[in-house]
């Protein structure tokens, strides 16, 4: 690499390393149009709250959350208020009437005068133990609040959907004739408005988490929805992570991924639900904003850190030309990751065991690095082994380098080679090493395994082990 390339790879990392990981608290320092945003709304959207009876966590961050509303909106000297709490669903985690009102006391302890508070409950974690029409009904008791609402606040339009209270039914016919009229009359009131639209599931094919192989979308509203422009929809239900760039999307209408308050959770390639070691640790929610000229802020919050995580500042959805965050626009602009240029791959090697310590590559798009997938090739320059580790993207963290362990490797001598990943699917150059890998040592069997065939073995005696292990159990 010539000198000239390698100082042009040096400024943009440092540009845009700046641009995406300047955020602490709610300003994102440089963002004049950030900076010149003026909220004449500001509400809460966050779901999967998962109050239990014998944990106080999720309770306890229920008023961490609502801490930062308040903290921004008294950080605001334009607009001081924090107007609303919106919360998606999976409000407790086994749907008992006593998480019921341990999930009642966390909301309205925290809750100022100023504030409302909007829920709806889930078919899945808020009906465990009740049928639906008791859930409903015990949720409405408690907080006074209606399981479906339609309300206006700040002049915009929230409108809220839980699950059916018949058993047989995710959603009844009554209630999307229902939501489609809810619509109808929000635009009659004002067309050039967005309209705020909740609901447990994801609606399929929209955001991260959403599509059939992920499970965590549902059907029941999309032939509604594309006739509505104005609809902003936040829906949880997957954990995904909300500061992924794919938790937010925009088509007919636009789409918002929540996060959640309990844990976080992934798919990556053809591993769904992936859990990192830390994911509990992980609280997210929006801090939502709406402007004079009907522009929404939503700023993507680290609610154990007490941080931003990630900005967005949509043009008015009630015009269907502001659409920047498509699937195929925000692929189209996604970018290599770079690493710095006098980065290095340390790979320690111990009985078939290989150990890389990866440093961290910087986004070039203002999109995070979401992944780092990993080669192993022998001499021949085949690939004998490949794997993938995440960095900590999902949270504010000091993580400098990434560590991820490759077992059972054969003996042999390998390059080992890592590259960094967007969202989107596009790869940094990579980084590569040469490894020698000593005889692999069985654990099961005690004995010494050479090459390939070795390798086989040893897997095999792993396999007898385990089902022999098993077998002794019973």
């Amino acid at each position: 690499m010539n000198a000239c390339k390698r100082f042009l790879i040096c400024l943009a990392a440092l540009v845009l390393t700046a641009n995406a990981f300047t955020f602490s608290g709610f300003a994102a320092d440089g963002d004049a149009e950030s900076a010149a945003f003026k909220p004449v709304l500001r509400f809460i959207a966050s779901s999967d709250t998962h109050v239990r009876d014998d944990n106080d966590l999720t309770a306890g961050r229920i008023g961490k959350m609502l801490d930062l509303g308040y903290a921004a909106a008294q950080q605001d000297a334009f607009y001081n208020k924090l107007d609303a709490l919106v919360i998606a669903g999976d409000l407790t985690h086994d749907g008992t009437k006593t998480e019921f009102e341990k999930f009642r006391d966390a909301v309205f302890g925290s809750l100022r005068d100023e504030t409302r508070f909007l829920g709806v409950v889930a078919k899945n974690h808020d009906g465990y133990k009740m049928r639906r029409a008791e859930m409903r009904s015990t949720y409405e008791t408690l907080t006074g609040n209606d399981a479906d609402f339609h309300v206006v606040i700040g002049g915009c339009h929230f409108i809220g959907l839980s699950a059916s209270s018949n058993d047989l039914m995710h959603y009844d016919p009554g209630q999307l004739f229902w939501l489609r009229k809810q619509l109808d009359d929000a635009i009659a009131n004002d067309p050039n408005k967005p309209i705020f639209v909740f609901h447990h599931e994801h609606v399929l094919g929209t955001v991260y988490g959403s599509t059939l192989y992920d499970t965590w979308g549902v059907p029941y509203f999309t032939s509604i929805l594309k006739d509505y422009p104005q609809v902003v929809d936040f829906s949880g239900h997957s954990h995904y992570a909300l500061n992924d760039p794919r938790s937010v999307w925009q088509g007919d209408f636009t789409a918002i991924g929540t996060g959640a308050i309990y844990y976080t959770e992934f798919t990556v390639d053809m591993t769904r639900s992936y859990n990192p070691e830390d994911a509990y640790s992980v609280a997210t929610c929006w801090i939502v904003e709406v402007d004079g000229a009907n522009r929404i802020r939503l700023r993507g919050m680290d609610v154990e850190a007490g941080k931003m995580l990630c900005e967005y500042i949509l043009d008015n959805p009630a015009d269907p030309a502001n659409r920047p965050y498509t699937p195929e626009k925000r692929k189209a602009a996604s970018k290599a990751p770079v690493f710095a240029p006098d980065a290095s791959l340390s790979v320690r090697e111990d009985d078939g065991r290989l150990t890389l310590e990866i440093p961290p590559a910087q986004p070039t798009d203002g999109m995070p690095v979401v992944l780092y997938r990993v080669y192993v090739q022998n001499k021949l320059g085949m690939t004998v082994g490949k794997d993938w580790t995440m960095p900590k993207y999902y949270c504010v963290n000091d993580q400098q380098t990434v560590e991820h362990t490759l077992r059972g490797v054969p003996a042999g001598k390998y390059t080992v080679r890592v590259v960094a990943e967007t969202a989107y699917g596009v790869q940094s150059d990579a980084l590569e090493t040469q490894v020698e890998v000593g005889a692999y040592l069985c654990p099961r069997c005690g004995k010494t395994h050479q090459g390939f065939t070795g390798f086989f073995a040893a897997v095999f005696h792993r396999v007898v082990w385990f089902f022999s292990h098993i077998a002794g159990k019973r």
